[in-house]
């Protein structure tokens, strides 16, 4: 029988999407063109906007038992070590005063292994082109499967197939990307000492870009440098790549210490590219778009699958309000869901994607300009409690709250804010980690 739902992509935003839709009772069915999961530094570090539907999904509590870290602090620090600006998520009502950090493979798992019956996945699977009705709706997909071809239609088709998604541009929806001036090369360093000193997701300035810091579980440590984006080109040999990394700690002494297990670790490097992208449009006549085939943003920020699944969230929500009108998965229901989808989300991911494109540059941009505006931005709203507890309320994922004209001129300093204290009152305590 045709599925109710289908979600071609298995990354975070079509698993999260399948498990929403398929917490409303409805079949699904969901696809991704890779046979297996491969591992990727990515979407390794959960906001609590994230994590409140996580948990009731069950998938927080596997993670816990897989042994994710939690986090207190999100910091941008000098290349000494000394923080700028702590946005410390005690601040935040309980229990959304945690980041948490486990890798982007045991994530993928946690989501599917919490896929209810009603939800199908298969790997292997490429999307071939749309199926539409006479009025050009979006009613299915033409799918490659185990050498053959055949049709699968549903009344809902989820574009969760990444930031060069080609669903949406079958759909006509257009997305521009932006790509930053620079890559980010990842490590996965393996070493318990090193591990047990950093308990914050630290972001260090250095005149050479982004330094970023973060723990996994087992004692590793995850590590980003900043690279121009031809900086590591013809780098093939060893001893090359160790010279690089070694020179991009040794102006770092915070990080300095790490050289060593770095070194020891090359062969988990992976050259990253960086880009923006933020879709027109959410949904057309059938289809939606969720993660990155919607929305794509700097990793400095820790954001991209944090709103992948909200958007998920979001998406089952209105569609859940449109069935109970109707009682039916017609197309009617589903385009009046799709509308509501896509009014409500889209300012709050253009939201996002401003405050993950602010702290991007700030950290990240090397011209001069950017450099001495970028420090004065992180040193005044450092100062300044107010903004520090706005900006992290915004980062948390728990709604926006749009900062002002006059809120960003206070903070590059340039005019004082006599409210600079009035802050919320911290909660009494909070809990320890699971």
């Amino acid at each position: 029988m045709s599925p109710d739902v289908l979600v071609c992509g298995a990354g975070v935003g079509g698993l999260a999407a399948a498990r929403a839709l398929g917490g409303l009772g409805l079949d699904v069915l969901v696809v991704d063109k890779q046979p297996r999961i491969r591992p990727i530094a990515k979407g390794e570090v959960l906001q609590p906007g994230a994590l409140r539907l996580l948990r009731s999904w069950g998938v927080e509590k596997r993670l816990d038992a897989r042994g994710a870290v939690r986090l207190g602090r999100l910091v941008v620090r000098d290349p000494r070590g000394t923080a700028l600006m702590s946005l410390d998520y005690g601040q935040l009502p309980a229990p959304d005063q945690w980041l948490l950090a486990h890798d982007h493979t045991a994530i993928l798992a946690a989501l599917a292994e919490s896929l209810g019956p009603g939800v199908e996945l298969r790997r292997g699977v490429r999307a071939e082109a749309p199926l539409r009705d006479d009025s050009g709706r979006i009613t299915g997909l033409r799918l490659a499967e185990g050498g053959r071809v055949h049709e699968e239609r549903a009344p809902l088709v989820v574009a969760a197939d990444g930031i060069s998604s080609r669903l949406r541009s079958w759909a006509g929806i257009e997305a521009r990307r932006v790509d930053y001036p620079h890559r980010l090369v990842s490590f996965d360093i393996g070493d318990a000492g090193a591990a047990a000193r950093a308990d914050d997701f630290s972001a260090y300035v250095t005149d050479r870009g982004l330094r970023l810091l973060y723990p996994l579980p087992g004692g590793r440590l995850r590590l980003y440098l900043q690279a121009g984006p031809d900086e590591l080109r013809g780098v093939t040999a060893r001893g090359e790549l160790a010279d690089w990394a070694a020179r991009a700690l040794s102006q770092v002494p915070a990080l300095e210490p790490l050289t060593a297990s770095l070194l020891a670790h090359l062969g988990s490097r992976q050259t990253l590219p960086v880009g923006r992208l933020l879709s027109t449009r959410l949904a057309g006549q059938g289809l939606a778009l969720v993660g990155e085939a919607a929305y794509a943003v700097h990793p400095m920020a820790a954001q991209g699958m944090n709103t992948a699944i909200t958007s998920a969230g979001a998406l089952a929500e209105r569609l859940s309000g449109h069935l109970e009108r109707t009682g039916e998965m017609s197309a009617a229901a589903v385009d009046g869901a799709l509308r509501d989808y896509h009014d409500r989300q889209l300012p709050l991911l253009a939201q996002a994607a401003t405050t993950s494109g602010n702290a991007a540059r700030m950290v990240t941009d090397l011209s001069w300009r950017g450099r001495v505006l970028g420090r004065r931005a992180v040193r005044h709203t450092g100062a300044n409690p107010r903004l520090l507890h706005t900006v992290t309320h915004n980062m948390s994922g728990l709604g926006p709250r749009p900062l002002t004209l006059l809120d960003r001129l206070q903070q590059l300093g340039l005019v004082p804010d006599p409210r600079a204290h009035r802050v919320p009152a911290a909660p009494a305590g909070r809990p320890k980690p699971i």
